[in-house]
């Protein structure tokens, strides 16, 4: 090999003002990668593999006594558009049709009564008027429709929780501050209900490997509740978060609570998150459909995160208020996007600069 030349001084400069823009616009906590001597965390636990061809863009799943439920999201074919059940080893023992289409099935929620919600609020256009949940009451074989409106204009949304009240609240998949919503009245069967917004989740940033970067630890693709109540979960493709909720109030531990993390790495585009039945452990299970042929869904688990030594739990009495925002962890993607605006000026005014310098030397 010959050797190689020195890259002129404004190869530098532009290479020094690339490094400036990654720390700009990293979220506030978030670590460049790089060597590191910390072990890289464990994937999950195998549990089962979903061998139903039918099975492969699982978006929402809830654990059962009995094994599992899970929906894909927005299929295409008609066989896949199903409420599907499976039992511990992930076989589909029962199907549910819709009595009409689904438009983009996202997640599940269990309710105490063992009603099954599906939150019918993907929307990756932006465009959808109104967004849904349905309810599966159980025991049944006809889901029904609940239709939503959001007071700000569209949003795509993947997760999906229920308030101490019974009422579905819905988190935004954007990264930075995932909006908070919940209907202003109870759903009503075949009716619609706007929303409120009543607050944003600022996920702390992590380093967690992944197939999407930056953007994979940055949006909320599912979420969950343990089954005693006292804690809810929020994923991305990359980590889950754990926080603590007192008296009920799920809004609270969203806007104000810190939570704590579970990584979990390299799942090949993971959006589901489940508890165990007795809440030792969380489940999840990644979706398939763009993977290598033979790739099978495989629902993992994972240990829940212990509480630091000496921590309390949160205290009784907590509340939120409709206007709740929490601690901002995690810059605005707003922000991040003007703050590359003037990295990309910089990068010009130096590009050109370094031009007619080499056109003077040459000169």
């Amino acid at each position: 090999m010959g050797k190689q030349r020195r890259p002129p001084w404004w190869w530098t400069a532009v290479r020094q003002v690339v490094a400036v823009a990654l720390l700009v616009t990293l979220p506030a906590g978030a670590a460049v990668a790089g060597p590191s001597s910390s072990p890289a965390p464990a994937a999950g636990t195998p549990v089962c593999q979903v061998r139903d061809s039918r099975l492969t863009e699982i978006s929402g799943m809830v654990a059962t006594d009995t094994g599992f439920v899970m929906v894909n999201d927005s299929a295409d074919e008609e066989s896949r558009r199903r409420v599907f059940f499976l039992d511990n080893h992930c076989r589909v023992v029962r199907t549910v049709r819709y009595p009409s289409r689904p438009r983009d099935t996202e997640d599940l929620a269990v309710a105490a009564d063992g009603t099954i919600w599906i939150a019918d609020i993907g929307d990756n256009d932006r465009s959808r008027e109104t967004v849904a949940v349905w309810t599966l009451p159980k025991g049944a074989d006809r889901p029904v429709l609940h239709r939503l409106t959001y007071p700000d204009g569209p949003h795509d949304a993947e997760a999906l929780l229920l308030t101490a009240d019974g009422r579905p609240l819905i988190v935004t998949k954007q990264g930075g501050a995932a909006g908070i919503y919940t209907p202003t009245r109870d759903p009503v069967p075949g009716g619609t209900v706007p929303m409120a917004r009543r607050g944003q989740v600022d996920l702390p940033g992590t380093d967690t490997a992944n197939p999407f970067g930056f953007l994979g630890r940055a949006v909320v693709t599912g979420a969950a509740a343990a089954p005693d109540g006292r804690r809810v979960v929020l994923r991305t493709y990359a980590d889950a978060f754990e926080f603590d909720v007192a008296d009920g109030d799920v809004v609270a531990a969203l806007t104000t609570g810190e939570p704590r993390v579970v990584a979990l790495p390299d799942e090949p585009q993971g959006e589901s998150v489940t508890y165990t039945r007795d809440g030792r452990f969380l489940l999840t299970v990644s979706e398939t459909a763009d993977q290598p042929a033979g790739t099978r869904p495989t629902v993992l688990r994972y240990p829940t995160p212990p509480l630091p030594t000496g921590t309390p739990r949160p205290a009784a009495g907590v509340t939120g208020s409709p206007t709740a925002t929490g601690p901002s962890r995690r810059r605005d993607f707003g922000d991040a996007l003007g703050a590359l605006a003037l990295v990309g000026v910089g990068l010009i005014g130096v590009g050109l600069l370094g031009a007619a310098r080499s056109r003077r030397a040459r000169r």
